[in-house]
């Protein structure tokens, strides 16, 4: 193993890494921001509602990622009503397509997550909201979401260190991410061992961030239930 390959590489195969971190940070937010709402519908008991979301996280949770790019890259050019569209411009750019297909996949598993977080909320917090006349939006914002925030965030955490790794399936529609800066420094060099060992490195880094980030901010959040007694029961969500 050429172990001084792997350290000239490693300057490279960061210039493919910032545009890994941007599409991460972008998935994240994007994500995060339309998975609340959707997981908020999924819990309500009226079905014209929340099956609709429940379609939409099991079509995207039960398809290969890899799949779902290559239907938006190459799929959607074979209609006519979207080469046509205003949204052309932006849907013939791998780049795009690559953002879009991240964030609704993570969207999708995000969902799952927070609407099984939403439900783990201690019923009696609830009706403790509801006994102060809180309204539906208030109830949400001050009782059910800061709570459901803090148990979904263990599984979060998991969910932002997959999404950091599905991002070199970006590679696969011409993206110079890491893996895309890596493969083509393989065809340079012939060395694949020690370039993937580099950018597995990186991926690594990245992870280990990732988690130690999730963990302090869980630490934070909870700061003001450590010296509290466990709470038991789980009910309903208002509707």
């Amino acid at each position: 193993m050429d172990v001084e390959l792997i350290v000239e590489s490693l300057p490279v195969l960061w210039q493919g890494a910032l545009l890994t971190l941007e599409l991460f940070a972008i998935t994240m937010v994007l994500a995060t921001l339309l998975a609340v709402p959707l997981a908020i519908v999924r819990v309500q008991k009226a079905w014209w509602l929340r099956w609709p979301v429940e379609v939409f996280s099991q079509v995207f949770r039960g398809t290969p990622l890899l799949v779902q790019i290559f239907i938006l890259y190459y799929g959607i050019a074979q209609i006519d009503a979207v080469r046509d569209s205003w949204a052309w411009p932006y849907l013939r750019k791998p780049y795009w397509c690559a953002v879009i297909t991240f964030v609704l996949n993570t969207t999708a598993y995000a969902v799952h997550i927070f609407r099984g977080a939403i439900q783990a909320v201690p019923h009696g917090e609830v009706e403790a909201g509801q006994a102060f006349g809180l309204s539906f939006g208030a109830l949400y914002r001050h009782v059910i979401l800061p709570r459901a925030m803090l148990l979904a965030l263990p599984a979060y955490g998991n969910e932002v260190i997959k999404t950091i790794k599905r991002t070199s399936l970006a590679s696969a529609i011409t993206l110079s991410e890491l893996t895309g800066v890596a493969n083509t420094l393989v065809a340079r060099t012939f060395a694949p061992y020690e370039i993937f060992i580099a950018a597995g490195l990186i991926y690594l880094a990245f992870a280990f961030a990732a988690n130690h980030l999730v963990r302090r901010l869980e630490h934070r959040m909870s700061r003001h239930l450590r010296h509290l007694p466990a709470q038991h029961g789980t009910g309903p969500m208002p509707t």
